[in-house]
C-alpha cells in the first residue's frame, strides 16, 4: 500500500511498516522541545512528583523565548527555574535568549526530515517545513514524554494543498496562509495534517516554508509537512553540516491517498490582511485601506525572520514612519538579527523610524514590551489576532505581511504594499 510522508513516518517511529489513517500507535519520540512558558515550570512539578528523571537529555531542546528578557520579578523567576531544571536535567540543548523556539530549533541543526518530534507550543509545526513530522502537545503529554520517550497518536489523514505558479511581487507565504484561513477555515485542517507541494512550494526558501507549516496551526490542523528537496538540504548543510541526507528517502508514495486536494493559483493572490479577531477574517488589503493604525509590529516566529525583515526593509528603504504611528521589530532570532545587520536590513528600518525590540516572542503572546492599550488598532505581522491577544481586550488587531505591515507604517494606515514596490524608494 501506497504511503504518504507523513504515515512513512510514523510508520518508522511506531516500529511498523505501514500504518492506516485512524490506527492508534505508540511512537518513539526522536526529539521534543519546549519553551520557558510551558516547559519546565510546568513538568517539574510532575516529574518530581512522580521521582522521574527525562529519559534522554540529548533528545530535548529547552528554549526561553516567551519572558526574555524579563520585564518583573515573576518572569525572572520563570527564567531563573528553567535555567536551574536544565542544569539539574544535565540538558545539553538549551538556548537562552537567543530567539523564538520555532526558528531557534531548526537554526541549532535539531530538525532533518523523517523525524517524530513534538513541542510544548501549537506552533511547532514549523518543523514540519524540514520534512518532520512534529507537533505540539500540553505540559501532560510533554511530561509523559520526557519519561518514557514515547507517546501515543491517532494517524491522521493528509490533506494535500497544491501551489502552482509564482508569487506576484508584494506577495508571501503570509499572504498565502492568510488566504488559505479564509478559504478553508480555521478548522480547515480538522485535525488532520498538510502537506503542501506543487511548484511553487518548490521554488521557496526554507522560511518562507516555515511560515506555511507554522500556521497550519491556523488551519486546525495536527501539522503542516513539505517533502524534503535540495532547498532542504543546502539549509541544513549550511546550518548543522548535515551533508549525508538524500531528500529521496522521505517523499510520498506516487499513489498514496490524500483525504482531499485543494489546488490554487500563486498568480492570482494579493495582499491579504485580516480583520479583528481571527486569521479567518482575511480578505484582499484593498477591502482595509485607509484604516487608522495606532502601532505597527514586525514580529513573531511567522513574521520576523531574516526574509520578513528583508521584505519590510524593501518597502521602507528611504521612507520614514508615518507622524503618530509607532513601528516596533523584534527579530526571529539574534541569529537572524545579526545577519540584518550585516546586510543592510535593520539598518533601513532603524532609519525609517523602526524601534528595535529584543528577539523573542513579546507583544505577540501579550509578554513584555509592546502591548496594546485599551482601543488602540495595531497591524502586526504575527499569526494571530484572537482578542486581548495583544494586550487589552478591547484593543483591534490586523494581520498582514510584512510588506503590508511596513507600508501601513508608512502611509499611517492600512496600505497596499505594492503601491511603494512599484515606486521604488523616495
Amino acid at each position: 500500500m501506497d504511503q504518504t510522508l507523513v504515515e512513512k513516518i510514523i510508520a518508522r517511529a511506531s516500529g511498523r511498516s505501514q500504518v492506516r489513517p485512524g490506527d492508534i500507535v505508540t511512537c518513539n519520540v526522536d526529539l521534543a522541545m519546549m519553551h520557558d512558558s510551558g516547559g519546565p515550570r510546568r513538568v517539574k512539578p510532575i516529574l518530581e512528583k512522580l521521582g522521574a528523571k527525562v529519559w534522554d537529555p540529548e533528545k530535548i531542546v529547552v528554549i526561553t523565548d516567551h519572558y526574555v528578557p524579563a520585564v518583573d520579578a515573576e518572569s525572572a523567576a520563570i527564567l531563573d527555574l528553567t535555567r536551574k531544571w536544565v542544569d539539574e536535567q544535565n540538558i545539553p540543548n538549551f538556548y537562552d535568549m537567543q530567539g523564538i523556539c520555532h526558528v531557534v530549533l531548526p537554526e541549532g541543526g535539531h530538525l532533518r526530515p523523517g523525524l517524530f518530534a513534538v513541542g510544548g507550543d501549537s506552533h511547532s509545526t514549523t518543523g514540519g517545513a524540514f520534512g518532520c513530522f512534529m507537533f505540539g502537545i500540553g505540559a501532560t503529554d510533554m511530561a509523559g514524554v520526557l519519561v518514557t520517550g514515547a507517546t501515543w497518536i491517532k494517524v491522521p489523514e493528509t490533506i494535500r494543498i497544491d501551489w502552482s505558479g509564482d508569487l506576484p511581487r508584494g506577495v508571501c507565504a503570509k499572504d498565502i496562509m492568510l488566504a488559505l484561513c479564509a478559504r478553508l477555515g480555521m478548522g480547515g485542517g480538522d485535525y488532520q495534517a498538510i502537506q503542501y507541494t506543487g511548484s511553487l512550494i518548490a521554488s521557496l526558501d526554507m522560511q518562507e516554508r516555515m511560515t506555511l507549516c507554522n500556521m497550519a496551526a491556523e488551519l486546525g490542523a495536527q501539522t503542516g509537512i513539505i517533502a524534503a528537496d535540495d532547498v532542504t538540504k543546502s539549509y541544513l548543510l549550511r546550518t548543522s553540516g548535515h551533508n549525508a541526507i538524500d531528500a529521496s528517502d522521505w517523499q510520498p508514495d506516487p499513489n498514496a491517498h490524500y483525504r482531499e486536494t485543494h489546488s490554487f493559483d500563486a498568480a492570482e493572490l494579493v495582499p491579504q490582511v485580516a480583520a479583528p479577531h481571527s486569521p479567518a477574517n482575511s480578505a484582499p488589503v484593498t477591502g482595509h485601506t485607509g484604516t487608522h493604525i495606532d502601532q505597527a509590529y514586525i514580529g513573531a516566529c511567522t513574521g520576523a525572520k531574516l526574509s520578513d525583515l528583508r521584505m519590510a526593509a524593501d518597502v521602507m528603504k528611504g521612507r520614514s514612519v508615518a507622524s503618530g504611528l509607532r513601528l516596533l521589530v523584534a527579530p526571529a532570532s539574534r541569529r537572524d538579527m545579526a545577519d540584518a545587520m550585516a546586510d543592510g536590513t535593520l539598518e533601513t528600518l532603524v532609519n525609517a523610524g523602526a524601534i528595535l525590540m529584543p528577539s523573542g516572542c513579546g507583544a505577540c503572546a501579550g509578554f513584555g514590551a509592546g502591548v496594546l492599550a485599551d482601543d488602540e488598532v495595531c497591524i502586526a505581522s504575527t499569526a494571530r489576532n484572537f482578542q486581548g491577544r495583544m494586550g487589552s481586550i478591547n484593543s483591534r488587531v490586523y494581520l498582514g505581511s510584512p510588506y503590508t505591515v511596513a507600508a501601513t507604517a508608512v502611509a499611517g494606515h492600512i496600505c497596499d504594499p505594492r503601491e511603494f514596490l512599484d515606486r521604488g524608494s523616495e
